[in-house]
């Protein structure tokens, strides 16, 4: 198994193929993974996704990649009873995550949100007009996108397909959110650990999965302090707060990465409430704050 590490997306992103002359796709996948990164990261003034923030109101024309984005958002936040929100950006934004992960954690404490910064009403995200037939999109005034674990599963899900026009057997893995094609040639399934949300150089458990995506979610992870209290980037949408979650980290198994990443991020917001909202197709399995396990997955390896 050949592999390449690097850092793309504010995390650590690994590329694994098996088979000969494989070096051109893994620069591939790599380069496709760096360009989705600079189109549709929020942090970057001249990425797309940015210049449609600052259309609000407006028609402006976009790629054929960042409609199918945006049309897959809109999906998920019906399918989620709209616990997946991507325009949760303003409340983000207040409570401290108003840049890069690696300078929020560069500053030692946030400042805490002013009066004048309280949260104010927006616009729901199915306000959102998309037309298809022109490939152009109107946010409605006062909408601003982040389109964050989505856009990074859609990407690692991409880079994996080009990939597997090289390999047989491949995977991508952009911290934490994972897309297997195949298996490799020693074993009938891949094996993906189970980190400890407590302690991340420990592993609770392990799971075997085909091919398909994988997505790890985690109030530990993206944390700082603002105004000397913890917050955490899961902003539940219905209080614009960071979430209050029964659970530590869910890991969630779904035919497509987006699914994975997205369900991932509405169980740890909507807890046990979420969990018929999963389709049949999407398991999980959650860790509490005593490191117990719990969901529809099963795991080899776990602890006595």
């Amino acid at each position: 198994m050949d592999i390449v590490r690097f850092r793309a997306m504010n995390t650590g992103i690994l590329l694994a193929a098996e088979g000969q002359g494989i070096g051109r796709g893994l620069r591939e996948a790599r380069q496709f993974i760096e360009s989705g990164e600079q189109r549709f990261s929020r942090f970057r003034p001249e990425s797309e996704l940015s210049a449609l923030n600052r259309s609000a109101g407006h028609w402006v024309d976009v790629s054929d990649d960042l409609l199918d984005l945006l049309q897959l958002s809109l999906d998920l936040w019906r399918a989620t009873d709209s616990l997946f929100d991507p325009s949760i950006l303003p409340d983000l934004k207040r409570a401290g995550y108003d840049r890069s992960m690696d300078e929020v954690r560069a500053r030692r404490d946030h400042p805490a949100a002013s009066p004048a910064s309280t949260r104010i009403t927006k616009p729901a995200l199915n306000e959102l007009e998309l037309d298809s037939a022109r490939s152009r999109v109107r946010p409605p005034l006062g909408m601003e996108l982040d389109l964050g674990g989505i856009a990074k599963g859609w990407i690692a899900e991409r880079a994996a397909f080009l990939l597997s026009r090289y390999s047989d057997s491949c995977a991508v893995n952009a911290g934490g959110d994972m897309f297997f094609i195949g298996h490799p040639s020693d074993a009938d399934e891949w094996t993906v650990d189970v980190e400890d949300p407590r302690d991340p150089a420990s592993m609770l458990s392990a799971l075997t999965v085909a091919s398909g995506g994988v997505a790890t979610s985690s109030v530990r992870k993206r944390a700082w302090t603002q105004g000397g209290q913890s917050r955490h980037h899961l902003i539940d949408p219905r209080t614009g707060q960071s979430a209050r979650t029964d659970w530590l980290s869910v890991t969630v198994t779904a035919p497509r990465l987006t699914s994975a990443d997205v369900f991932a991020k509405v169980l740890l917001i909507g807890g046990t409430d979420a969990i018929h909202l999963l389709p049949p197709d999407v398991l999980f399995l959650a860790v509490n704050s005593a490191g117990q396990l719990t969901g529809t997955l099963d795991p080899i390896g776990v602890p006595q």
